[in-house]
C-alpha cells in the first residue's frame, strides 16, 4: 500500500448532483507509529484525548491490523480487520490503531442529500457505526478506483466517483446483512426454500400460512424471519413477484388483462388493475400500450 490522501474542491454543479466526495485516501500505519498523520488539515486532525467532530460523513475500511473506536453513540470498542467505520456529521468520535499492530485503512469523506436520505431512512445509524463486513476484495477495489479517479481530477469526475461511492455504501450494507445470517444456517436454508416456493407457486391459490406449514414452522416465526431476511413481508414479496409476472404477460397482446388477473389468482380483475397501478405506477392498459410502442 502506498500512502495517499487528497482533499477535493466541490463546484456548485457537483453539489447539485446530490452526493459529493470531499476527501479520500489510504494509509498504512505501522506498529508504534503516531496516529493520525500531522499532515492532515486542522479540521480533520485530532488527538486521542480530545477526539473530533466533523461536518461530513466518512466511511473507513480497516483492511488489516486492529485498533479501537469510540463515539458519542458507541462505547469504547475494539476494531478488527474487515470492519467498516462510519462517521456522521456532528457526532463526536475518536479511533486509533493498536500500538503493537498498526493498521491499513482506506477512507472517503462525503456529503450530500443522497447520504442524508440514507441516514434518515436508517440504512446507516450512528449507534451502529462499526460494520463487520469481513475481508472484501470488492470493497478494496472500489476504494482504489475512487482514489485513482481523484489523482487527475478530470472534468466531470465528481459524479463519476460519487456513483462508485454509492456502490461502496450499498456493498457495505449488503455484506453486513448477509453476515448477520452466516451463523444461522437453518434460518438461511428455510428462507431460501421459502423464496423458491413462492416463485414456483406464483400462479397457484396458495397462502402464506400454507408456505409456513410446508416449511414446518409457525406462521409468526416465518413472517418475522422472512422480513428480516428479504426486507419485506412474505405477502408483499409474493405481490412483487406477481407484478413482475404480470408485466411479462402484458407484453404479449394475446393475453387479456382479465385472463392475467385470474391466472395470477387475483379475486377480481378490477382489484388486479388497482394493485398493478399502485405498484407499477400505471394501469395495465397503459403498460401494455407502452410495450406495444416499444
Amino acid at each position: 500500500m502506498i500512502n495517499y490522501y487528497r482533499y477535493l474542491p466541490i463546484s456548485e454543479t457537483d453539489q447539485h448532483w446530490g452526493l459529493s466526495i470531499l476527501n479520500t485516501g489510504c494509509t498504512r500505519i505501522k506498529a508504534k507509529q503516531d496516529y493520525p498523520y500531522r499532515q492532515h488539515p486542522d479540521h480533520h486532525y485530532f488527538t486521542w484525548n480530545n477526539g473530533r467532530v466533523l461536518d461530513e460523513y466518512q466511511v473507513i475500511y480497516i483492511a488489516g491490523g486492529e485498533g479501537s473506536f469510540e463515539s458519542a453513540s458507541v462505547p469504547a470498542t475494539a476494531v478488527r480487520s474487515g470492519t467498516a467505520i462510519l462517521l456522521f456529521p456532528g457526532e463526536w468520535h475518536r479511533f486509533r490503531p493498536a500500538k503493537d499492530t498498526g493498521w491499513d485503512e482506506y477512507w472517503v469523506g462525503f456529503k450530500g442529500e443522497v447520504a442524508d436520505n440514507l441516514v434518515r431512512r436508517k440504512f446507516f445509524e450512528a449507534r451502529a457505526a462499526l460494520v463487520p463486513v469481513g475481508f472484501s476484495a470488492e470493497i478494496v477495489g472500489l476504494f482504489s478506483s475512487i482514489i485513482d479517479q481523484t489523482r487527475s481530477e478530470r472534468p466531470g469526475y465528481q459524479p463519476f466517483v460519487s456513483g462508485m461511492l454509492l456502490h461502496l455504501l450499498g456493498c457495505i450494507y449488503s455484506l453486513n446483512k448477509q453476515r448477520s445470517f452466516d451463523h444461522s444456517d437453518g434460518i438461511k436454508a428455510k428462507m431460501e426454500q421459502a423464496m423458491m416456493l413462492l416463485r414456483c407457486k406464483i400462479d397457484e391459490d396458495v397462502t402464506i400460512q400454507a408456505i409456513a406449514e410446508e416449511l414446518n414452522v409457525s406462521y409468526a416465526w416465518f413472517r418475522k424471519w422472512f422480513k428480516l431476511y428479504t426486507g419485506m413481508a412474505p405477502q408483499q414479496y409474493m405481490i412483487q413477484l406477481k407484478m413482475e409476472k404480470a408485466k411479462a404477460l402484458l407484453a404479449d397482446p394475446g393475453n387479456s388483462i382479465k385472463g392475467i388477473a385470474y391466472q395470477l389468482r387475483f379475486e377480481h380483475p378490477l382489484y388486479f388493475s388497482k394493485l398493478f397501478k399502485e405498484k407499477v405506477g400505471v394501469s395495465p392498459e397503459i403498460y401494455r400500450k407502452r410495450c406495444k410502442e416499444r
